[in-house]
């Protein structure tokens, strides 16, 4: 077996990292400089975060997305209408570029900067309308459209070794896999299903790549976070002690700690649950990652 197949060492159960309840937690970002995890409530229209500056939030009139680290003092947060600069001490919004200005029944959903220090995002319609959205990467000022014909495009990540991107259709319960132009990114062929998931009945929604290659993708409405190889093999999950894990990332010192989001809507009657839906979990010391790549402005 190779080093790819075999199952990472895992250590650890779930923690409960941030307590605040997030409707549709997604977009966990570790800050490398900042040592902060940021994350988005994308129904609540807030940016959240927790970590060496303590917990913190910030409200907006728009649903954001996902986050992008640029440098100490600045991210890309990516909301209904456009990608837009955060200044993390003020608090202050500068807008980047429109994304699909005159198509107001849409908003931006999963995203992650690429190793080459473009943004990919997705979109969809307001209340997952079929096929309405479609994915972007932003890259030194130019956005370009890479797919069309999406439903709730998600699970964006990168297999910088093997010159691979990934993304997901979660309303399809596939993966697909591009190849990528080693020079700048940008892409070098024609999408394949990677993995389709339908059979199972399992839904992919974030998804993050470990530091060997591995793909770590949140399953909907399935408890866990669950490993794939590079080949697509199944070979083991952390669990969690809530129903809708949404999206993980890693973090912590040597980025060995996985934080994953989770989602309360329509699950609010489930509150016998020993840990709330909706909160931030950690698994210490789980897998070893990587620190994403920051934002490359121009």
């Amino acid at each position: 077996m190779s080093e790819h197949s075999q199952n990472p060492a895992l250590a650890g159960q779930a923690e409960v990292f941030d307590q605040r309840v997030c409707s549709l937690g997604e977009g966990p970002l570790w800050h490398p400089e900042r040592k902060n995890l940021y994350w988005v409530d994308v129904l609540n229209k807030r940016v959240l975060a927790n970590g060496a500056d303590g917990e913190q939030a910030w409200e907006f009139e728009e649903m954001p997305s996902a986050i992008g680290w640029v440098d100490r003092d600045r991210v890309v947060v990516a909301f209904e209408s456009g990608l837009y600069l955060l200044d993390l001490d003020s608090g202050e919004t500068s807008l980047l570029c429109s994304i699909e200005a005159d198509m107001s029944g849409n908003r931006s959903n999963d995203g992650r900067a690429d190793p080459w220090g473009g943004f990919w995002i997705g979109t969809m319609g307001m209340e997952g309308e079929p096929d309405q959205g479609n994915l972007y990467r932003w890259y030194k000022g130019e956005l370009r459209q890479l797919d069309s014909g999406m439903t709730v495009p998600n699970g964006i990540c990168f297999d910088h070794t093997r010159g691979f991107g990934y993304y997901a259709d979660s309303a399809k319960n596939r993966i697909y896999r591009v190849p990528l132009n080693e020079k700048d990114g940008w892409l070098a062929g024609e999408r394949e299903v990677f993995l389709d998931l339908s059979e199972q009945g399992l839904i992919p929604d974030g998804a993050v790549m470990d530091g060997q290659g591995n793909m770590w993708s949140s399953l909907w409405d399935g408890a866990r976070t669950q490993c794939f190889t590079p080949d697509g093999s199944a070979i083991t999950a952390l669990p969690a002690p809530v129903i809708r894990t949404t999206c993980p990332a890693f973090g912590g010192e040597n980025f060995a700690d996985m934080y994953v989001t989770t989602a309360a809507v329509g699950l609010e009657d489930e509150v016998d649950a020993a840990v709330q839906n909706g909160v931030t979990l950690v698994y210490r010391n789980a897998v070893k990652g990587k620190p994403e790549p920051a934002v490359v402005l121009r």
